[in-house]
């Protein structure tokens, strides 16, 4: 890795982290385009820089998340079943799933299928009323956290699984975006300190750099994609993600699997 490599990392993770495309997936698929090799430092890098595109969250919604008591029990609750079962399969996700590309270009593709199927299967329905998240009912939170959970697939998209779990459960288009982008923080906070903390010692000062400048490429493209999410989805369903996530499936296949 060099420092264009990380700046390309970090881009990437901005770009993808809060739109249905799986950034972790994309960031796979990125090192091997760039033929870099899937070492322990590599996987480190990939979920720590994710800290930037968390602190985008905390910049633009610090009053719902460190203010507001009523959001943050719902926060909790969706983050259960998530942090429970990203605990028991850490190893497995690390050794193993982080290492197929042949995983996330299918997890890509199905999920493309899935999420067009989905929004063509409620185009008849009425549009959901818009809700407050300090009223979401705790039950469907915690169940939003259990479809979050599918999300250790790489490829499959933690923002596309929340999302279309939340629509799934009757939730409107509007407050499970914005409660994507706030359970993201717990989440990836937890993922990435539970890595940080297992691989502190082996990170050497090159590679401490590369991490703070993935850091703030994240940080900055994340704030531009939460704003763009959030003004796209007003007059947009995610049929345009769908088919995106299958072209790049298939591209993906064909040139570097």
């Amino acid at each position: 890795m060099d420092y264009l490599h990380a700046l390309i990392f970090g881009l990437v993770e901005g770009i993808t982290e809060f739109l249905p495309v799986s950034s972790t997936g994309h960031l796979m698929l990125t090192a091997k385009i760039l033929n870099l090799g899937q070492t322990e430092f590599l996987k480190t890098f990939e979920i720590s820089i994710q800290l930037g595109a968390i602190l985008s969250v905390v910049v633009l919604y610090w009053r719902k998340l460190l203010v507001n008591f009523e959001v943050m029990k719902r926060i909790a609750a969706a983050f259960i079943p998530t942090g429970v079962i990203g605990l028991i399969f850490y190893k497995i996700i690390k050794t193993y799933l982080l290492e197929s590309a042949s995983i996330v270009i299918w997890a890509l593709l199905i999920g493309g299928i899935i999420m067009i199927a989905f929004e063509k299967w409620r185009a008849g329905q009425p549009e959901i009323p818009e809700q407050r998240l300090e009223d979401l009912p705790y039950k469907k939170c915690f169940l939003v956290g259990i479809f979050q959970s599918f999300a250790i697939i790489p490829g499959v998209s933690r923002s596309a699984a929340t999302i279309l779990g939340g629509l799934y459960l009757g939730l409107s288009r509007k407050a499970i975006v914005e409660f994507s982008f706030l359970l993201a923080v717990p989440t990836m906070l937890a993922a990435t300190g539970l890595d940080l903390f297992k691989n502190y010692g082996a990170f050497n000062g090159e590679e401490a750099a590369f991490l703070a400048i993935g850091f703030f490429a994240s940080f900055a493209t994340a704030i531009i994609a939460i704003k763009f999410m959030l003004n796209y989805i007003k007059n947009h369903t995610f049929i345009a993600f769908g088919i995106y996530r299958i072209i790049a499936a298939i591209l993906f296949f064909l040139f570097i699997r």
